[in-house]
């Protein structure tokens, strides 16, 4: 019943649908982190956190039966969206045997210190997956940068939608350079079924402006999804480490909802 499903969802789930009613009654669905803020209440641990879902699964099942997810206009403001199957992007299925790659490697000392999306890209850095991937070659040697968090102003387009986003603060895990080829590395401690399409988007979008803005160019641009899990056994050293990898790019720059699966591979790495 009803009374059950509202003790079982999680706080967050109970500040957007409530913010989304609200946006209903008011006849638009812009809000910005006041309404937020006033809507979670002083006891909500992390506030601003009612507007991030960053898989279509955690976003309240309210919302993604009525086609619905939350997108960031910088600067304090979003909206609810009715694009929630372009706004996210499932991760296409690893099953054909050419795509399972078997990886021998060495431990290092630092290897399983850290968990997280920073140890993952550090882990698929090092052990020179990333250069297998992407390159086809691991002997190649691309500029690594790392940009952490930047703002810009976005104007694209999902679906029939038109967005301009202010100010919108863009996070960059990892970019590689080489060749004249610009990649954006994203990536996940844990197998996701699905990822927000903008954390790759905006990035590219990102770059291509500041190349407009400096006369250079860009000969390609593309986003590597880069996906760790970790072993479960008991014996640790006895299992594989799986790396799923994921290049994508977009046909039209301007239109989120253009992003094509160019390649992917899962590596299934055992130690030495």
């Amino acid at each position: 019943n009803m009374a059950e499903q509202n003790i079982k969802r999680p706080p967050k789930h109970h500040v957007s649908l409530k913010l989304f009613e609200e946006c209903r009654r008011k006849g638009t669905l812009l809000f910005n982190n006041d309404e937020v803020k006033r809507v979670s209440g002083e006891r909500f641990r992390n506030q601003f956190d009612a507007t991030k879902f960053d898989t279509r699964d955690s976003l309240p099942e309210e919302l993604v039966r009525k086609g619905y997810c939350v997108v960031h206009l910088g600067r304090g403001n979003h909206c609810f969206l009715k694009a929630v199957n372009l706004w996210y992007h499932n991760f296409e299925d690893i099953k054909d045997p050419e795509d399972i790659v078997p990886w021998r490697y060495r431990k290092s000392l630092l290897n399983d210190i850290e968990r997280g999306e920073a140890s993952t890209l550090s882990f698929a850095l090092n052990q020179r997956i990333l250069h297998d991937f992407i390159y086809e070659d691991v002997a190649a040697s691309p500029k690594v940068y790392l940009p952490g968090r930047t703002k810009a102003s976005l104007s694209y387009r999902v679906g029939k939608t038109h967005i301009t986003a202010e100010g919108q603060q863009i996070e960059i895990d990892l970019t590689l350079e080489y060749q004249g080829m610009v990649t954006v590395v994203e990536s996940n401690s844990k197998f996701i079924p699905n990822f927000e399409v903008y954390k790759i988007f905006h990035p590219i979008k990102y770059y291509l402006g500041k190349a407009d803005e400096a006369k250079i160019k860009i000969d390609h641009i593309n986003a590597c999804y880069v996906l760790k899990q970790a072993p479960s056994g008991r014996k640790k050293s006895d299992s594989e480490t799986r790396v799923r990898m994921y290049l994508y790019e977009f046909k039209n720059p301007d239109r989120l909802d253009s992003i094509r699966l160019v390649r992917k591979a899962e590596y299934r790495l055992r130690q030495r």
